[in-house]
């Protein structure tokens, strides 16, 4: 009984949000600029990149590049990011070819860089596209001037016949800052528009839908089944105006009702990325339970103590490993939702189930359309590769489906194992 209430009270800390502890996974993933990474220094050093582009007119588009920097202790200031970071970039016409389209160096200084939030910095500025070019890759990297660091990252580009979220994005209340995420929360205001100004109005679809969560890694039956959701509501609203999104759920807009491709973004409660909620916490542990466990789970009446009853019987009772491991496993569910949100929370997505339960990459190969995961040394294997599949869709773009195999059965029980019993750090 005392142990059942120590787990409590951890749970409660969970649920009221304290602050999630920074120190990040121990492996450094390599090519994969929005992965978690660990950094123990007392300079400043780039940790994230994301990048956006957005049409601007016949001759040229608007990259968008959100960093996050890291420095132990102490914030980066804006004086010190621009005066010790210079930028670089390369447009190639795929992932496969070493053609260069073009090239630049971009200072960074006041006019190009702005600073959106607490050691993180939007770095804007404008390409010119190439002739008859109708896409390209852009390989940019960030490099400290007079060191060798360098922190790479990569961004698809279209030219030709843009996409609605080519030329239109949702931006801050204020229609400054792009949002570089597929997520919001409650009752945020943010504001749609194009480079250019304009105003329109605009249809908005709400589905008001929870998606399922991603299958095992070796279930290889036919998962392409087409699917119809119901639209719950459908308002208009005008670019260039304030969106105000009143209720958790799926919106989607579009220009015309016809049209087959339009901008989602998913609205979660004030806390998401973050779960504290114990119907939120139960529903992550789907991907390291036995069925029976979920039944039970999803059926009691008192959810909080059937968690806590959970953790304790995996881990017979220890409260110290049950507190690790708990703490442990709804981080890495905080970071897939911050790094893999889609059309679907990102715990839900199949990057966000092998993040889970594999930890963040050693490495990430990208190629047209694929990424590999690659993972290496670990106790059970010397090395494993999980490949995803772009699938895009009528709301996001950056959707992965992973191609699933009946031979990673040898390696994903021993990790599932691994967490039951309290071992993993």
């Amino acid at each position: 009984m005392k142990s059942l209430i120590h787990i409590s009270i951890l749970l409660l800390i969970l649920m009221a949000g304290c602050k999630t502890s920074q120190k990040a996974p121990n492996q450094k993933p390599k090519n994969n600029s929005s992965a978690p990474v660990a950094v123990a220094q007392t300079v400043a050093s780039v940790v994230g990149i994301q990048g956006k582009f957005m049409a601007k007119d016949s001759n040229f588009v608007t990259v968008f590049m959100r960093v996050e920097m890291f420095k132990s202790g102490s914030s980066v200031s804006m004086a010190e990011f621009i005066s010790r970071f210079t930028l670089n970039y390369v447009l190639y016409p795929d992932f496969a070819s070493r053609e260069r389209l073009a090239y630049g160096n971009l200072p960074l200084n006041n006019q190009s860089v702005s600073q959106v939030g607490f050691n993180v910095y939007m770095v804007r500025f404008d390409v010119k596209k190439p002739t008859n070019q109708s896409s390209a890759v852009m390989l940019a990297e960030f490099v400290e001037m007079g060191g060798t660091k360098k922190s790479l990252t990569e961004l698809a580009i279209r030219f030709k016949n843009p996409k609605l979220s080519d030329r239109y994005t949702l931006f801050d209340k204020k229609g400054v800052q792009p949002l570089m995420r597929n997520y919001a929360n409650v009752n945020d205001t943010l504001m749609i528009r194009n480079l250019a100004g304009s105003l329109k109005k605009m249809y908005l679809y709400y589905y008001d839908h929870s998606f399922d969560a991603a299958a095992s890694p070796m279930n290889t039956g036919n998962r392409n089944t087409a699917r119809t959701l119901n639209v719950d509501t459908v308002m208009q609203t005008m670019v260039g105006g304030p969106v105000v999104f009143r209720n958790e759920g799926l919106y989607y807009f579009v220009e015309d009702t016809t049209d087959a491709y339009g901008i989602g973004i998913l609205v979660e409660n004030k806390r998401f990325p973050k779960f504290t909620r114990p119907e939120e916490l139960i529903q992550p542990v789907l991907y390291v339970s036995q069925n029976q466990e979920m039944a039970e789970l999803n059926s009691a009446k008192q959810l909080k103590k059937a968690l806590d009853r959970y953790w304790l019987t995996l881990l017979n009772g220890n409260t110290e490993a049950a507190r690790r491991t708990i703490k442990s496993y709804y981080e890495r569910v905080e970071e897939a939702n911050r790094l893999f949100t889609t059309y679907k929370e990102g715990w839900k997505t199949d990057k966000g189930m092998i993040h889970i339960v594999m930890g963040p990459p050693d490495k990430v190969i990208k190629a047209k359309d694929r990424e590999v995961w690659v993972y290496s040394q670990r106790a059970n294997f010397s090395e494993i590769n999980f490949t995803f599949n772009r699938r895009p869709n009528q709301f996001v773009e950056d959707h992965y489906d992973l191609q699933r195999y009946i031979e990673y059965q040898p390696i994903w029980y021993p990790m599932v194992e691994s967490w039951r019993s309290g071992i993993v750090k």
